[in-house]
């Protein structure tokens, strides 16, 4: 049984919380997990202008998905940016060429999930997760979020991420906040709930 965590990220947010949501899934017997990357739409020196180029270094070795690795994949957690409360543009770029999986039913029952991240706290973190739920939907997929069986979905004690729809952390204004302790195990969390799906699926 494979699991697949496909993500975007420009400052690094999301690759951390994809380890950790591999590290969810690797906690569960029989399970296999992959990390890949959607291609990049922006172009080197507009990533530059962004400030982005040195943060991506730390995963262009990941490996980049094709529309083929959805297909092989028994459940995929997918992440991205919140961008004005939706997808970032790359991941919906990549989602688009899915329209032959869509035709043929190839992701029809597979369980999907989704995690992100924003710049403030009420940046479009639920916006985001819950817009991308509907081309999940239609391509027939199964639908786990973030329950409240995890503790640190209920934490008043600092500012944190997650809801039920899924993890998420919250990067600051300028970027500069890494994900926290609470939202690193939110993303295991959510990473181990697909994977005990996917088993009980598969059995």
């Amino acid at each position: 049984m494979k699991i697949l965590v496909l993500f975007y990220s420009t400052y690094g947010h999301i690759y951390e919380l994809a380890k950790a949501v591999a590290e969810g899934v690797q906690s569960v017997e029989g399970m296999d997990v992959e990390i890949k990357r959607v291609p990049e739409t922006l172009s080197p020196e507009i990533l530059a202008k962004m400030g982005a180029t040195e943060a991506q270094k730390a995963f262009e070795h990941i490996p980049l998905a094709t529309v083929q690795d959805l297909a092989e994949a028994d459940g995929i957690v997918f992440g991205t940016p919140t961008r004005f409360g939706m997808m970032a543009a790359q991941m919906k770029s990549f989602l688009d060429s899915t329209g032959g999986l869509w035709a043929q039913q190839a992701l029809r029952g597979k369980v999907g999930s989704v995690f992100t991240s924003a710049g403030v706290q009420h940046g479009g973190l639920e916006a985001t997760i819950l817009s991308f739920h509907i081309p999940l939907l239609h391509h027939g997929m199964l639908i786990a979020g973030l329950p409240y069986s995890f503790a640190g979905q209920t934490s008043m004690s600092e500012i944190t991420g997650g809801s039920p729809y899924g993890a998420s952390t919250i990067a600051g204004g300028d970027g500069s906040r890494q994900p926290s302790a609470n939202e690193l195990d939110g993303a295991r969390y959510q990473g181990r709930y697909v994977a005990e799906i996917v088993h009980k699926l598969k059995r």
